[in-house]
């Protein structure tokens, strides 16, 4: 749980009245002072930044109450007591010489905020690459690339969160416009923070024509033919088996086939994430068009140029070469395709062609199925090996090596191992027989060796 890793006091810094103050110091140390260094500070050299630092801030930037010192060499020190009293800095002893480094913990954090600070931008064409470079890469290579495939999974989910954070900013941004009585300040939100921040820095990007989105298909095409191949994924299960990802083989198989349907799911369904934030585009447009045609305000100057021209008109001859047909009114101006607000149409449904249903080969389900029975018949477990050795004693307390007999390759699988029963399995079956070395030697067709002795202790 978050709470119970971080400090109780970790916030108060951040949100004490000098909370601008500490907020940029701790993204300065962490950027500045810290940053890609191996090792602790000195408490020394970090004083002398916290002081640098302070400088060019004023004491009310910086007190939280009257008992923050105005001396900069107490202040910074007041400063550093108030960042390790909170749990953001730890302070210990190398050879007698006090260091001080981040908080495990308070340095993801600081990470986080600091990522918030830089305002990053997630691009769409990077993200949606990412994803079908890692699928492409476990799928073609799933013995020895199968991390790319939770790569992958985890690169889905981080894309639509982005797509949602996207239609939720808009949101936001639409309730502030709505909110605002003056309509130069919401046609200056409008356009400094909806056009220039979403419609052309994110949301255009999905209306371009070099559209992210063209990949989407490769993506759903190959996590749907990995998700029907059971050779590629008992291939990603064993290998994640191999590499401590799951317990055993029936639980990677489980993890392999969620995390194709999670990516399969993701980019099936972005249409309504996508059509959410159309939608909100759209409503935002037809509100900004009404203001913008019902704020322009009778003239009256405009009127009386009016009338005088329409005086003119019919003051003038008859027989003025210039008159304007009949049919043309003075009053109505032309109106045509390019003075007629059009709103956006919303993008047709994309047709969608059902996938082939792919059988498999009965010669591959054969080849899988003698797999699975050559892998158990080679398999020496416990169990296989004490019904062996009871089966060699029967009612006898010992027995030689030379004295069992063999009579297929299932009785050799297991007598190869017995020269090591007190040790295989981590021992579990030294409680129950007792291993010796005796003179002679085994040569019995399968197998030449040093004899040895078996008996049960219990």
């Amino acid at each position: 749980m978050l709470f119970t890793r971080l400090s109780d006091d970790l916030f108060r810094p951040l949100a004490s009245p000098s909370r601008a103050f500490n907020a940029a110091l701790l993204l300065h140390l962490h950027a500045r002072v810290f940053g890609d260094t191996a090792e602790a500070l000195r408490k020394t050299e970090l004083l002398a930044a916290i002081g640098d630092f302070s400088a060019d801030y004023a004491q009310g930037e910086i007190a939280d109450d009257e008992t923050t010192p105005v001396d900069p060499i107490e202040r910074r020190s007041a400063v550093y007591r108030r960042l390790l009293e909170a749990g953001w800095l730890v302070e210990r002893r190398e050879r007698y010489v006090p260091v001080v480094d981040f908080d495990p913990e308070a340095r993801i954090l600081i990470e986080e905020l600091a990522r918030l600070d830089r305002g990053e931008t997630r691009s769409y064409g990077g993200a949606v690459l990412d994803v079908l470079g890692s699928l492409e890469s476990a799928t073609a290579n799933p013995a020895e690339r199968s991390e790319a495939l939770v790569n992958a999974a985890k690169a889905s989910r981080a894309f639509l969160s982005h797509l949602r954070t996207l239609a939720g900013s808009m949101r936001k941004i639409e309730a502030r416009i709505l909110a605002q009585e003056d309509q130069r300040a919401a046609f200056r939100l409008y356009f400094d923070e909806f056009v220039a921040r979403h419609i052309v820095s994110d949301y255009r990007t999905l209306h371009t024509r070099l559209n992210p989105f063209r990949f989407r298909s490769g993506i759903v095409r190959e996590a749907g033919r990995a998700l029907r191949d059971p050779l590629t994924l008992r291939a990603l299960a064993e290998a994640g088996l191999r590499e401590g990802r799951a317990p055993d083989v029936e639980a990677a198989e489980r993890a392999v086939r969620a995390d194709l349907a999670e990516i399969l799911a993701i980019f099936e369904g972005l249409d309504r994430h996508l059509d959410a934030v159309a939608d909100i585009v759209a409503r935002l447009e037809r509100r900004i068009a009404a203001a913008l045609r019902y704020m322009d305000h009778r003239d009256s100057d405009r009127i009386e140029r009016t009338a005088a021209a329409l005086r003119a008109v019919a003051g003038a001859p008859e027989a003025m070469a210039d008159m304007p047909p009949a049919g043309i009114s003075l009053l109505r101006p032309p109106i045509g395709a390019v003075h007629l607000y059009a709103p956006r149409l919303k993008r047709p449904p994309i047709d969608c062609e059902p996938l082939p249903e792919i059988f498999l080969d009965p010669a591959v389900e054969a080849f899988i199925a003698a797999k699975d029975a050559f892998r158990h018949r080679v398999a020496v477990t416990p169990d296989r090996m004490a019904d062996f050795v009871e089966d060699r004693l029967g009612r006898k307390g010992a027995i030689r090596g030379s004295q069992m007999p063999i009579a297929d390759v299932d009785a050799f699988v297991v007598f190869q191992r017995l020269r090591e029963i007190d040790v295989l399995f981590d021992g579990s079956l030294s409680g129950r027989y007792r291993l010796s070395r005796v003179e002679g030697r085994v040569a019995n067709g399968w197998l030449d060796c040093p004899d040895f002795l078996l008996e049960r202790t219990r």
